[in-house]
This record gives structure tokens, sequence and C-alpha cells, in this order.
């Protein structure tokens, strides 16, 4: 439900249509407990960034930059499958990424103001927010019941509508979180602009299995 209302500002988005509780309930079942609207579409996508060093952005008048403060790939361990079910899906992962990616940008989770998070499926996202610590372990209903994860909370999550509603492009969803990001970050995501945005998280992951956290900062210049 959160992911259409996001999307609905979202241009590039798949789902734009508002979707009610009772809708997302009553849509086919694919695996207990989810149905299809709980399910990302997988679709088709394009995305691209320059990534280049702070002398070559001065040089060519690159004004509206933004810099990656933090970023750190994990993979599996080798007991994941034998493991926690939360750790099949990437959580123990998240964790371990989001932690190193927070000390080496010298910030905390706290002070993250937007989220471009891999909600495959919508229980991904709510392990998520306690894997990249957005929330306590064991507070994730409390956290969207509270109306943390969206505008007037403590942070945006997926303004673009996540993999959920803006769909799953694969191999361009990586890039298409940085690209929403870096439109936040510089101002330019319209309606669907988070206030005031200067620290921004991307979780990106993939099963059998890797993780991939990034902090982005605004740049003043």
């Amino acid at each position: 439900v959160k992911a259409r209302q996001h999307a609905a500002h979202n241009p590039y988005a798949v789902f734009r249509k508002p979707a009610t509780l009772e809708e997302v309930m009553a849509s086919p079942r694919m695996t207990d407990p989810l149905t299809r609207l709980q399910c990302c579409p997988p679709t088709c996508g394009a995305a691209a960034a320059i990534l280049c060093s702070p002398a070559f952005a001065k040089k060519h008048g690159l004004d509206r930059r933004v810099s990656i403060a933090g970023q750190v790939m994990t993979t599996d361990r080798g007991d994941a499958f034998s493991d926690d079910m939360r750790n099949l899906i990437g959580s123990d992962m998240a964790q371990r990424a989001a932690m190193a990616a927070y000390e080496e940008a010298g910030i905390g989770p706290e002070d993250v103001d937007v989220v471009e998070l891999h909600d495959c499926f919508t229980v991904n996202e709510l392990l998520s927010y306690e894997a990249l610590g957005l929330t306590p372990r064991g507070t994730a209903e409390k956290f969207i019941l509270d109306g943390d994860n969206t505008y007037g909370g403590k942070v945006v999550t997926n303004p673009s509508g996540g993999l959920l509603s803006k769909g799953h492009p694969l191999g361009a969803t990586g890039l298409a979180q940085c690209a929403e990001l870096t439109w936040q970050l510089r101002g330019e995501a319209e309606k669907r602009q988070v206030a005031d945005a200067t620290i921004a998280l991307q979780h990106n992951l993939g099963l059998g299995g890797a993780c991939v956290v990034t902090v982005y900062q605004k740049t003043s210049s």
C-alpha cells in the first residue's frame, strides 16, 4: 500500500494506481502467506550513472554531484542455508554491510533521510528495516504502523515505489536506486521529494548471495 502511494508520483514506476490493504490480501496467492501484490514485478528497464573523481567533476563543471560517503559489499556465510531463515533472504548480510558502511561514512542510521531498499517481497522490506538499523530488532511492525517509513516519519523508504511498485528490472535495479537517491539529494524528485534530504542509503542484494549497501551524501559545491 505504501509502495503504491509513493509510486503514484514516479513517472518511471510500473504500478502507479493506489491499492488498498484489502486488494493486496485478496490478490492471488503465490506462496503462503504472500499474495501476488506482495511480490515485485520483473520488468524491463535501464539506468545509468557517471562515476568520477571530485577533480574531474570540478574540471567539467559538474556542480550537482553527489558523493559516495561509504560503500560495502558482504556475502553469505557458509552456514547461511542452515541458520535463521532471515539470513536466507539476506538479513545478516544486510546488517553487516550497513554497519560497516555507516562506520566508513562516519554516520549512524539515525542520520539517514531517505532509503531505497531491496523490497523484492513485502517481508524483505520488513526485515530490512531492522537489518539496516532503521528500527530496533522486533519493532518493524510498530515502525510501519507509526508511519516512520514514509513522509512525515523518521525516514522515507523507497520514495520511488521500490521494486514492488516501480518494478524490478533485475540488472538495472541497483542503478535505478542510485538514480532515485541522486535526484533526492539534488532536490530534483518533484512531488516525491524528501524535504531537506542530505544523507541517502541504498540497499541491494542478490540471493546466493551478496549484499551492497551504499551511503550517499549531498555535496554543496
